[in-house]
């Protein structure tokens, strides 16, 4: 699963990611080699726990991040924030939570992007374009292979932003002025 909703209404979306069950997978099974070492060796206690320490970080940074995104239109903002167990435990809880904020009306298009992800094929995330050139990722991480969960989310901020409509509205508009142009260009008679 890409994200999930938290909360949705007519003025607010709020979309959640937390880690999967590969990426919790792995963090156990890392974690049991520490545990693993440290029981069957017959080490000091000192080098059992280097041995657990040393695994346990391992299976911390292998660990995908929560993620979270929070469109609001009473603010006229988005709010795209990460939290990190592994820069946590390494900052003494001083870091570990990373926030970008910026303006919903800057926002021009929501599009689905693939990335190359090794040894595991084709990954997909969502990417926010914003009216200055900037593109942003709606999670810092691409999910494997569900394309369709990717393209929901997609389209549900697309419907919640309204770009859908915007986008109409621009089309219909940049065709009407094609057709008063085509109407004042002169006619040549025959």
């Amino acid at each position: 699963m890409y994200m999930l909703v938290e909360n949705r209404t007519s003025s607010f979306l709020h979309l959640k990611r937390s880690p999967g069950i590969r990426s919790w997978s792995v963090f156990v099974g890392i974690a049991s080699i520490g545990l693993a070492a440290a029981y069957y060796s017959a080490d000091s206690l000192a080098w059992k726990l280097f041995y657990m320490a040393g695994c346990f970080f391992v299976a911390a940074q292998n660990l995908e991040q929560w993620e979270e995104a929070i469109f609001d239109k009473n603010k006229g903002t988005v709010c795209l924030k990460t939290f990190n167990l592994y820069r946590k435990i390494l900052t003494l809880s001083k870091g570990g939570n990373e926030q970008v904020v910026a303006l919903l009306h800057e926002i021009r298009d929501v599009d689905v992007e693939e990335e190359t992800v090794r040894y595991f094929g084709k990954g997909y995330m969502v990417v926010l374009r914003f009216i200055t050139g900037f593109s942003h990722p709606l999670t810092q991480s691409a999910v494997l292979g569900c394309r369709s969960d990717v393209e929901a989310v997609a389209k549900l901020i697309t419907s919640f932003l309204e770009l859908d409509r915007v986008a109409s509205q621009q089309d219909l508009y940049e065709s009407s002025e094609t057709e008063a142009s085509d109407a004042d260009e002169p006619q040549d008679e025959y």
